[in-house]
């Protein structure tokens, strides 16, 4: 019996190596963050190595991830984080929505929510494991673009809309 479970779950695990998951290679870059706001090289350098491969259309596949399971679990974290946090689109937002990412980014580096602990379990991507000087940066940045954001739009104009519940 413990044979032909053995042999049940081997197969299936080769058969999963045919499903296809969908891979974050489009580099599209037409509503990047850079486009509109500065983004200095010890800033690019941070976001390369601990945001990027999550938070941009493009992700840096290491080997491990073209075996399923793991395949479909980094795609499905991938655009789960592009969901909440996408850099190369953005400037597509509007300027209320962009002001709250640079919040949510000062509160995920602060709270060490971000990186994801996922991200570096069993000493996967060493580089992204953040100093308290680099989460710094990344704090001070976020704020220099609320600044400027504040400095150059109206003040309502930054403010999250409080969306009404529909009347009863």
């Amino acid at each position: 019996m413990f044979k032909k479970i053995t042999i049940g779950f081997l197969a299936l695990l080769v058969l999963i190596q045919f499903i296809p998951a969908e891979k974050n290679e489009s580099n599209d870059t037409e509503f990047d963050i850079s486009k509109s706001y500065n983004i200095p090289d010890n800033v690019a350098t941070i976001l390369k190595v601990a945001c990027n491969d999550c938070h941009t259309n493009l992700t840096r596949y290491p080997w491990y991830s073209h075996i399923q399971p793991v395949k479909y679990m980094l795609a499905d974290h991938v655009n789960e984080g592009k969901e909440h946090l996408n850099f190369s689109s953005f400037t597509r937002l509007p300027i209320a929505v962009q002001n709250h990412k640079f919040e949510e980014v000062i509160e995920m580096v602060e709270e060490k929510e971000m990186p994801l602990e996922s991200y570096t379990y069993f000493g996967l991507h060493p580089e992204a494991n953040l100093s308290e000087e680099e989460r710094q940066v990344l704090i001070d940045w976020a704020k220099e673009q609320m600044a400027y954001l504040a400095a150059n739009y109206p003040a309502d104009s930054l403010v999250m809309k409080r969306r009404t519940p529909p009347s009863q």
